[in-house]
């Protein structure tokens, strides 16, 4: 079973303001895939030391999927918390997200979001719009399973 943590970034579902649909989205779409999977979902806010607790707060988990905070807004920091945690980077996965975000909407271009690997945990940010975290979702479902078999060294 893979422990996966969805993490909504938004200052203003974190204060309220309107209700995080991005992340129960994601939260819902894992927990009826195929993969075995044990969902635990946080929200914080646009703020690099909150940003920064959540990812070590769950720094066990074996995915910690971020949402919110990856375009050019100016408190949109997500991707550069998310490289400062992370020991190595997997371009790739950013690279296929936005690439096929891009065939949905020419505005996939302004996502910056990152992917690395942080100890035993991968680390991967979704935008946070319902449409995009549907879209990303359904592409990294098949990854998940394989993506930490190959992080434990177990291989293909």
């Amino acid at each position: 079973m893979l422990e996966i943590v969805v993490v909504t970034i938004s200052d203003r579902a974190h204060a309220g303001e309107y209700r995080d649909r991005s992340g129960p989205e994601i939260v819902a779409m894992l927990e009826n895939s195929d993969v075995d999977v044990n969902v635990h979902s946080d929200l914080v806010p646009d703020d690099p030391e909150a940003i920064r607790a959540a990812l070590e707060k769950w720094r066990k988990a074996d995915w910690i999927i971020t949402t919110g905070g990856t375009g050019i807004g100016p408190r949109d920091i997500t991707p550069e918390v998310t490289r400062a945690f992370c020991e190595r980077t997997l371009p790739g996965v950013a690279e296929m997200l936005r690439r096929e975000s891009g065939r949905e909407t020419p505005y996939a271009v302004f996502s910056r979001g990152e992917c690395g690997i942080s100890g035993h945990t991968l680390v991967v940010n979704f935008p946070g719009s319902l449409k995009a975290v549907r879209l990303c979702t359904r592409l990294i479902l098949p990854l998940l399973e394989h993506g930490i078999r190959m992080l434990r060294g177990e291989g293909h």
